[in-house]
């Protein structure tokens, strides 16, 4: 065991239970636990963005997937930059006006029917639970390799964990959390960036040209179709890539903790541009140990890559630098599954406990048992999930998150706020037919099914996508549209409709309720 590794862990385990403590004071109404009160200033949700949003995936498994694949695992970094175009410009402010604690608050904005809240419940407790999976295997791995301790134990110690801060701190523990991991990340990832590019001399071109070099690849390190040999998967992971993020539950709630949607706005520009400088810095930590490790021994120490920037900080600074950065991606692991969990619990007991079970009765005391509940259920689904999927990238397994975030979320959101033919029936359809496709390709996938062993289970898949969104997002949109024009509506329902869709419309865009 290194002991510096386990000190550094401990200090931050401790710093999160003091946050969690102090948090849980706090924590006296359904609204303080779910959104924190809704008192985050811009640059405080930000900082908490952009800590929910720099996952196991970003800063382990980008880093792990360009070591390996060279430019394809760059995609992965572009397209989650990318994305928060499409949540500055099309969802953020909506959300913000049209919701109070969860998305399906935003759906149930212009749809009343429980139906409609009971399916975006289950969509964001799937996709939480899916993105939760990637966290805790690479939680699993990095514990396994820095403590000794066998992958089972690592992924039910955070599992632990991440279920503490939820039921007792709530949002707000979970927002000063994702703070702190913010800035530790940049300052850590930073560090290790310039000590990387110190050992190029501090010149792009000069790494670029030895990187043609540096690894079995040889010139085509530097070039796409390393990896996606398919063109339609590469163009599937991007699509997934780009719309999934204005789909992540985990994410659009952190809109609900500020009190408007000019705030709302400004703290995606300031998760943008931390998101931004972090991303660049992903090709750094990519090159360094593709350089300086080496394909063979990131791959000995995990199949999936994920300990690659782990791995080159101890090539480069040693064991204490080593423990540091691995202390590092510890609470970037437990700053996301805490989010992660908080949003699943959230839907759980807001909309599926209290609007579908108690039509709306339950007290904020019978809510906040409710969602702690449900947090210790999502955790336990999530455990054994991720010690089934220890072998896969977590990278990609995030990617698999966002594609199903985008077909099940993304186009109800859009329809709600721009169709004003759009209906209940279309909601309910486009959410199912988006969710339940992209599981089932998903299922058949090489994801699941590899003869080899190299996924969940050995098989033939039946399909070669490997990432599902070039069809399920489509689907998504069909569906949605599909159950909305095969539904008749009388004369008379149909002029509420529009009543409501003008009030909706006007609300989204400037907060003012007709």
């Amino acid at each position: 065991m290194n002991m510096t590794a386990f000190l550094l862990f401990c200090v931050i385990v401790l710093l999160t239970m003091v946050i969690t403590y102090f948090a849980s004071k706090k924590t006296n109404s359904a609204s303080d636990f779910y959104t924190a009160g809704g008192g985050l200033t811009g640059w405080q949700n930000g900082l908490a963005i952009a800590g929910d949003y720099m996952s196991a995936a970003s800063f382990l498994g980008i880093a792990g997937s360009i070591a390996l694949v060279g430019f394809d695992g760059f995609f992965y970094s572009i397209g989650f930059l990318v994305a928060y175009l499409v949540v500055l410009y099309l969802v953020a402010e909506p959300l913000r006006n049209l919701g109070k604690y969860t998305l399906a608050d935003m759906i149930a904005a212009r749809f009343q029917a429980n139906k409609v809240r009971g399916v975006a419940a289950l969509n964001t407790i799937t996709i939480s639970t899916f993105y939760m999976i990637a966290q805790l295997v690479g939680a699993g791995a990095l514990i396994k390799l820095l403590l000794g301790i066998d992958y089972v134990w690592s992924v039910i110690i955070v599992g632990c964990l991440m279920t503490l801060y939820v039921v007792f701190g709530g949002m707000h523990a979970t927002s000063w959390v994702q703070i702190i991991k913010a800035v530790l990340l940049m300052g850590g990832t930073f560090l290790l960036s310039m000590i990387v590019f110190y050992k190029f001399d501090f010149n792009l071109i000069k790494m670029f040209e030895e990187m043609k070099s540096a690894t079995p690849l040889g010139d085509k390190f530097l070039n796409p179709g390393n990896k996606y040999t398919n063109s339609l998967d590469t163009l599937s992971l991007n699509l997934g890539l780009v719309l999934g993020t204005a789909g992540l539950p985990h994410i659009l709630i952190r809109f609900f903790t500020v009190k408007d949607a000019p705030t709302a706005r400004s703290s995606v520009v300031y998760a943008t541009w931390i998101i931004g400088l972090f991303y660049v810095m992903t090709i750094f930590l990519g090159f360094g140990a593709a350089a300086f490790v080496g394909a063979d021994l990131i791959t000995a120490v995990d199949k999936g890559g994920n300990m690659a920037a782990p791995l080159l900080a101890r090539e480069l600074g040693g064991d204490f630098f080593f423990a540091l950065i691995s202390a590092v991606a510890f609470a970037t692991i437990l700053a996301v599954v805490t989010g992660l969990v908080l949003s699943a619990a959230s839907a759980f007991a807001h909309d599926f406990y209290n609007h579908i079970v108690r039509k709306g009765a339950a007290s904020e005391k019978e809510q906040m048992s409710a969602a702690r509940w449900a947090s210790i259920g999502v955790s336990i689904l999530s455990i054994i999930l991720a010690l089934l999927a220890s072998k896969l990238n977590v990278a990609f397994l995030v990617g698999l998150a966002f594609a199903v975030a985008a077909s099940a979320n993304l186009p109800v959101i859009l329809f709600t706020v721009f169709w004003r033919r759009f209906n209940t029936a279309g909601a309910i359809a486009g959410m199912l037919t988006g969710l339940i496709s992209a599981i089932i390709l998903v299922a058949i996938s090489p994801s699941v099914w590899g003869p080899e062993g190299k996924a969940i289970f050995v098989g033939q898949p039946l399909i070669t996508l490997t990432n599902p969104g070039i069809i399920s997002i489509p689907l998504g949109f069909i569906g949605a549209w599909l159950g909305t024009i095969l539904t008749t509506r009388s004369a008379d329902k149909d002029k509420n409709r529009d009543a409501k869709f003008d009030e909706v419309l006007v609300k989204a865009n400037t907060g003012i309720h007709m």
